[in-house]
């Protein structure tokens, strides 16, 4: 791939998103994990089976994504040179999902600042997991806040870091993972042995591309205090809380761009959490910080865009030198 080939698909994933209209690998990866799991229960009980199943399915999906995605492009390339980048450009802006973030936070922000509570925690309940039918008008806003700093690592950076480092194949099989995780990568009854090679496996692949994130928001903070004169975020107090809190979130890559957020903006994040009925505490990250607000996602979408736009930059930059 390109540098002028990731720089359009970052291009065409900023103007047209994810249109539910045209088919999506990701998409497909959801209903095929979805009909596994399905088969896996209807035929393995115990546990060592569920465990086996499960690291079939994560090592196995990612392999198949890589080893077919890397096909069609390059029969797309035998057929035509103009169509072989076509098809690459288009996979690529697929693994990417800035503008899809953008489109769910903002569906949350308005209502949220019109006074809809209900209607933003309506919103709020399609990125997140967590229940959503009582959150008050600060917890949509945190948990809209930690929305954007983790889906900024794995839903922008993490795959812009592996299309650099292996183009098109090696960034949709990390998106394979990344939906394993998502589906089956749980600590419940249903998926504590079946989702276990998942979750491990996503906590490899995104190791990197969460640190890397931290940093690229800290720039991003910096960058606008420079450019544009604001105060609006602390970088000093961003490193500081990432140093201090980032390896405190129950997952090891979480925290780090969630911590680094909540310094920069100067709010805590983290807390109680409801699933199911069920509350989860977690550690409060910026335990100093105020509570979140409604004005605070905007900041946060800032950030997200800036180190996104830095993202793009460094990953064109390095298949530029390859």
């Amino acid at each position: 791939m390109t540098a002028g080939e990731l720089l359009l698909a970052a291009t065409l994933d900023a103007f047209i998103g994810d249109p539910r209209q045209i088919p999506h690998p990701v998409r497909l990866m959801g209903r095929w994990i979805a009909w596994y799991d399905n088969v896996v229960w209807g035929r393995c009980r115990s546990a060592r089976k569920l465990l086996v199943a499960g690291i079939g399915l994560a090592v196995g999906l990612p392999t198949c994504v890589f080893g077919a995605s890397a096909g069609l492009i390059a029969l797309a390339h035998w057929l035509d040179g103009l169509l072989g980048s076509a098809v690459m450009i288009w996979l690529a802006s697929t693994t990417l999902a800035a503008r899809d973030l953008w489109d769910h936070v903002r569906a949350v922000e308005r209502p949220l600042l019109a006074g809809d509570l209900s209607s933003a925690r309506h919103a709020v309940g399609m990125i997140v997991g967590r229940d959503t039918a009582h959150l008050s008008e600060s917890e949509v806003s945190r948990a809209t806040v930690e929305t954007i700093a983790e889906s900024t690592a794995d839903g922008v950076i993490a795959p812009l870091f592996y299309l650099a480092l292996g183009g098109v194949p090696l960034a949709l099989a990390y998106k394979a993972i990344n939906t394993l995780d998502s589906m089956v990568g749980h600590r419940n009854e249903r998926y504590i042995d079946l989702g276990w090679a998942s979750a491990r496996l996503d906590d490899v692949v995104n190791w990197i591309p969460a640190r890397v994130t931290a940093g690229l928001l800290i720039l991003s903070a910096a960058l606008s205090a420079a450019l544009a004169a604001r105060r609006s975020y602390d970088v000093t107090r961003g490193w500081r809380v990432l140093l201090r809190d980032g390896g405190h979130h129950p997952s090891p890559n979480s925290g780090r761009p969630e911590a680094t957020m909540a310094g920069l903006l100067g709010i805590r994040l983290g807390g109680t959490n409801f699933y199911d009925g069920v509350a989860e505490e977690r550690p409060v990250l910026n335990q100093e910080g105020r509570a979140a607000e409604p004005q605070d996602i905007a900041s946060a979408l800032r950030l997200m865009v800036t180190a996104s736009c830095l993202g793009v930059a460094l990953a064109a930059g390095w298949r530029w030198f390859l």
